[in-house]
């Protein structure tokens, strides 16, 4: 499922205390377990980028950390007004504090289906049921909609083969098509193509006339 930019914000907006970690689920696509491992060292404000190297897994009440399912870390771009949100989260903490922490200071449990913060935070946002995992497909769409290429997706998902992420969203990359004849138009029609030749035979004849000796 995939929310838009708005729902995200509107999302965001009724996630109370939760507010960066649902931006950062909806506009950066990490997983649950790689975000609530994030530490304030992860977060590389000059370069606008979240280094996602470990996720948390919850078992029970406890949680064990490894390697991301990739099983190596990756660099993920973080949109400017994430990045603000992210500055407040981490204001006052030590490095390898977590950005997002529980109560009593350690891994963030996954929300619960019905009751839980973020379900009733759907509910008052008004927008299609989802689960903290759907945002990571929303911020795939996002990402394609703005114009990312699939190798770039690739990389910022931690997908390790572009052809997963292909698979994966293909129904995305399907709207591209309407784009590619939409821009061949706007490049190859006769006109365009007319009025491009005549103005490279245009600068033609004046470099000709420059570089001609006099008389």
């Amino acid at each position: 499922m995939y929310l838009t930019a708005d729902d995200v914000h509107r999302l965001a907006n009724e996630s109370g205390e939760h507010r960066a970690l649902v931006l950062t689920l909806g506009f950066c696509g990490t997983r649950w377990g790689e975000a609530i491992a994030l530490t304030v060292r992860n977060v590389q404000f000059l370069k606008r980028r979240l280094q996602v190297s470990e996720n948390a897994v919850q078992l029970g009440v406890d949680h064990a950390v490894g390697e991301t399912k990739g099983r190596e870390a990756r660099s993920v771009p973080v949109p400017s007004f994430v990045l603000a949100e992210l500055s407040k989260q981490c204001k006052g903490k030590a490095l390898d504090d977590l950005v997002f922490p529980g109560r009593d200071g350690g891994y963030l449990p996954r929300p619960k289906s019905s009751g839980g913060w973020f379900a009733s935070a759907v509910k008052r946002a008004g927008v299609q049921a989802i689960t903290p995992h759907d945002l990571r497909h929303t911020a795939s769409s996002l990402a394609v909609s703005a114009g990312v290429n699939v190798l770039a997706l690739a990389r910022m998902l931690g997908h390790k083969d572009p052809s997963v992420t292909l698979r994966v969203y293909a129904d995305l990359f399907d709207t591209d098509l309407d784009a590619v004849a939409v821009t061949l138009h706007s490049a190859c029609s006769p006109e365009t193509a007319g009025k491009m030749w005549a103005g490279r035979e245009h600068d033609t004849v004046q470099q000709t006339q420059k570089s001609s000796p006099p008389g």
